[in-house]
């Protein structure tokens, strides 16, 4: 213990003189300008300080202004790149939008030819809608359609009394007890008559027109023995139904499908397709198809006459006889059956149905 205590003195003594060698000793006639300087230096360090807080203070907000710029120039960059998507995103949609407007275009073009056809369709539609109401009208005026039928009933029944008068004048009769011989047959077979071969021949023999026969005989034996007045009489008979078909085609204002050239027994008819022979050569088929523009006339009488001819004459006849027949909705009795189909003919015009047909 007490080796210890004069090393603690020393350490103190040194001490001592290290604090006295760093004091200084200053006079008093220094002292003033010390303390002036050292006034000095005090106020220089307090301006040093404030300008240095003023200069902290003007970083602070310089580096708050930098950073707020920063923010911004970050959000700057952000709403450029929306911005560019939706540029991205109007150019799609203008795009589209000109398709759109294409295909607008196209449908306005085409709505409007619509439009137009649909005026023009309703135009038509308003004059067709018109005359129909014309036309009630007119049917359900004084002059409608009770008024037409009333004509046509004038008109059938003025039919039915100048057909009566050519009855009167040809009055076609039975007459009991002809020969069978004397029935007008049919034609030579070079002549196509249509006519089912299982249809019942209906009895003409014994009819007559103004007490005249027509008879087969003059058609089929024609030679110097046959009697000229039966071929005669045939050939008036002939001309006969000739005149009364040409006047009841008149009446009835029925254009005839073989027209007639009247000369009473000399008569005509005419045809404009004259049927061709098949034995005929092509050179002579050749030089009738030229010339069939032009009638053929064929004779209804077999006196100084080919015989083929005459019986082609009164089978066109016959035609001529269904087609008015046909007309009044009747059919034909067959083509041997001349005055039979006259005779049915005038009946049906001469009866009371035929007003209310």
């Amino acid at each position: 213990m007490e080796s210890k205590k004069p090393i603690v003195k020393v350490q103190e003594e040194k001490q001592k003189g290290q604090e006295d060698q760093k004091s200084k000793v200053i006079e008093w006639e220094d002292y003033e300008q010390d303390l002036a300087r050292l006034c000095s230096l005090t106020s220089a360090l307090e301006e040093t300080k404030r300008k240095k807080n003023i200069v902290e203070q003007k970083l602070h907000s310089l580096i708050q202004v930098e950073a707020q710029s920063l923010s911004r120039s970050n959000e700057l960059d952000e709403m450029h790149e929306k911005l560019e998507s939706r540029k991205l995103v109007m150019g799609n949609m203008s795009m589209h939008s000109k398709v759109v407007e294409e295909k607008v275009r196209k449908q306005e073009e085409q709505l409007s030819s619509e439009i137009r056809s649909l005026l023009v369709a309703g135009t038509a539609l308003s004059a067709a809608s018109k005359r129909m109401q014309d036309s009630n009208r007119a049917l359900a005026g004084e002059k409608g359609y009770v008024h037409l039928k009333n004509l046509q009933k004038l008109l059938r029944l003025r039919q039915q009394y100048m057909v009566s008068q050519v009855s009167l004048l040809y009055p076609v009769k039975v007459v009991i007890g002809r020969a069978p011989e004397q029935e007008l047959e049919s034609f030579t077979s070079t002549i196509k008559s249509g006519v089912p071969s299982g249809s019942k021949p209906v009895d003409q023999g014994s009819l007559t027109i103004s007490g005249l026969h027509l008879t087969v005989i003059p058609f089929t034996k024609m030679s110097f023995f046959t009697d000229k007045k039966e071929v005669q009489r045939s050939s008036t008979a002939l001309g006969y139904v000739a005149h009364a078909v040409s006047l009841i085609a008149s009446y009835l204002q029925v254009p005839l499908r073989y027209p007639l050239r009247l000369g009473g027994s000399r008569s005509y008819i005419r045809d404009y397709a004259p049927a061709i022979d098949h034995s005929m050569s092509s050179s002579d088929s050749n030089s009738i198809n030229l010339t069939s523009s032009k009638p053929v006339e064929f004779p209804l009488f077999i006196e100084g006459q080919d015989s083929t001819r005459a019986a082609y004459a009164v089978f066109l006849l016959n035609k001529d006889l269904e087609q008015l027949l046909n007309f009044i909705g009747i059919k034909s009795l067959g083509p041997r059956h001349v005055l039979a189909n006259l005779k049915e003919l005038l009946r049906t015009i001469l009866s009371s149905e035929y007003i209310e047909m």
